[in-house]
């Protein structure tokens, strides 16, 4: 049987708040504190993933200042962690 989906929403929040660079922790882990308590087991399968995305690229993602980065399977959730600190 499948583990429960508040253990892995405590787990995915934990680990977007712990990505090993501050910057990423400030932002990725900010914003599943707020947004994962109401995400449903697909939207919390693809954030899951997206943890696992290495710190460059997540970062180039969130913090190019160029349109269209982020042009990935986890565009949405780049532009969403982009508007909720303002960077979009």
């Amino acid at each position: 049987m499948g583990e429960d989906i508040e253990v892995r929403r405590r787990r995915a929040v934990w680990r977007a708040g712990h990505r090993g660079t501050k910057e990423l922790d400030l932002l990725v882990g900010r914003f599943a504190a707020v947004h994962l308590a109401s995400m449903g087991e697909p939207d919390l399968a693809r954030f899951e993933a997206f943890l696992a995305v290495s710190e460059p690229e997540l970062q180039a993602w969130l913090l190019a200042p160029e349109p269209g980065a982020g042009e990935t399977e986890f565009a949405e959730i780049v532009t969403a962690i982009r508007k909720y600190h303002g960077l979009a």
